[in-house]
């Protein structure tokens, strides 16, 4: 429950509190942070609810974590880079909390 709630009412959250003009926008990016699931198509098995996505799958790596923690700072891909800290960290939680 947390860990959906995270990927799916947070973003929302986000964009209806701290981007007023654009919220719709906003939530619609953020909300598209889900979209670095598609590698857990590659996972073998597909579905496995005993393993941790970070670290294991290619867009769940920490390079690419670090990748996304640089985002933020540059004005094009400030919410791209908040939409996937977001992700990270739900599946982070999620790790935390198996």
């Amino acid at each position: 429950m947390v860990h959906y709630g995270i990927h799916f009412i947070v973003p929302i959250l986000i964009a209806f509190w701290f981007f007023k003009d654009n919220k719709a926008k906003v939530a619609l990016i953020l909300l598209a942070g889900i979209l670095i699931d598609v590698d857990h198509l590659f996972a073998n098995p597909l579905f496995d609810p005993d393993r941790c996505s970070i670290g294991f799958h290619p867009l769940h790596s920490y390079w690419a974590i670090a990748i996304y923690a640089i985002l933020p700072f540059f004005r094009v891909t400030r919410i791209l880079g908040l939409a996937l800290i977001l992700h990270i960290i739900a599946d982070g939680l999620d790790c935390l909390l198996m």
